[in-house]
């Protein structure tokens, strides 16, 4: 979605009922986010609107990125956020191989995350970084945001939507699993809200 870099169109002020929803939606989506929430989205900060090509919105504190929703889709979460609050996200995690294609923007396959070095919700291989919990208990729906990890790596490299649910993957072993979204390196990484 934002494989070039992109220049920020007008920004507005949110207005403080509109801010209201947008932190109660925010507390839907990610419920493990509600002890930070006055951290995240202070209830007398003012939030700013950006618009942005592709008929993308983000939502940002003066010069910090918070969420970023295209048309109708769910709020996502900005990189810098996710990379703040970790555990406060879904998380599944794609094997080395596939760290430089998320990283050009290409869609997230599942053979990346089904692999040795893949992890999905349910399964703990053991070894570093797979704590107990670290990846979940249940099962993750079609439609649900979830931020990838890689393999090795410390921080997430990919927000984004499933394209299928991962009990259908851990069966299949094939086809478009994480598809679109924000990584490290893309124009809404690279973008300066000054």
């Amino acid at each position: 979605m934002f494989k070039k870099d992109i220049q920020p169109g007008a920004k507005t002020k949110v207005k403080s009922s509109v801010q209201r929803g947008i932190r109660t939606k925010i507390l839907e989506t990610y419920p493990r986010l509600e002890p930070y929430i006055e951290d995240i989205m202070p209830k007398k900060s003012q939030i700013d609107q950006v618009k942005l090509p592709e008929r993308v919105t983000l939502y940002a504190l003066p010069n910090a990125p918070l969420f970023f929703q295209h048309m109708d889709d769910p709020l996502l979460p900005h990189l810098t956020l996710v990379h703040r609050y970790p555990h406060a996200f879904n998380r599944v995690r794609v094997d080395r191989g596939a760290i430089r294609f998320v990283l050009s923007g290409a869609a997230l396959m599942v053979p990346g995350m089904t692999s040795a070095g893949g992890r999905l919700p349910g399964e703990a291989k053991g070894g570093p970084g797979d704590e107990e919990g670290r990846w979940g208990e249940q099962d993750l729906g079609e439609g649900e945001v979830v931020v990838v990890e890689a393999e090795g790596k410390e921080h997430a490299c990919l927000i984004g939507v499933l394209k299928c649910g991962t009990g259908e993957m851990r069966k299949v072993k094939k086809g478009v699993a994480v598809e679109g979204g924000h990584y490290l390196g893309d124009g809404l990484w690279k973008l300066s809200l000054d």
